[in-house]
């Protein structure tokens, strides 16, 4: 099983980017899946997190910005980021709960990162 996150890039302040992470291999069943970002000497944090259901929780710095979904017939997390400030300047990471086929019980995974940088 992988995450390959995508979309990330360099946008100027009051911008938009949408964020998408892919879930590929054996996979039986997703669960949770979140985005979480870390900028340069700070500690990884929550952004957003979204159950299969579709309930979501936002951290409060990003809400009323950014937006989490999921296609869960694609196994496919995204995040739409409007309003974009400079302090969103981070390594952007996806997480999921994931039970692949070949194993007992789900298990936790991460996506490489994905750079955004907004420029003020």
């Amino acid at each position: 099983v992988q995450l390959q996150a995508s979309g990330g890039g360099l946008v100027q302040a009051g911008g938009s980017l949408r964020l998408s992470c892919a879930a590929t291999g054996n996979i039986r069943r997703i669960n949770d899946m979140a985005w979480y970002r870390q900028a340069p000497g700070k500690q990884r944090e929550l952004v957003a997190a979204i159950d299969r259901g579709g309930s979501a929780n936002y951290a409060d710095s990003v809400k009323g910005r950014f937006t989490v979904s999921r296609d869960n017939a694609e196994n496919t997390l995204y995040l739409q980021m409007n309003s974009l400030k400079a302090e969103d300047t981070a390594m952007y990471y996806c997480n999921a709960d994931i039970w692949a086929w070949n194993r007992p019980s789900s298990y936790n995974y991460w996506g490489q990162g994905t750079l955004v940088t907004v420029s003020s």
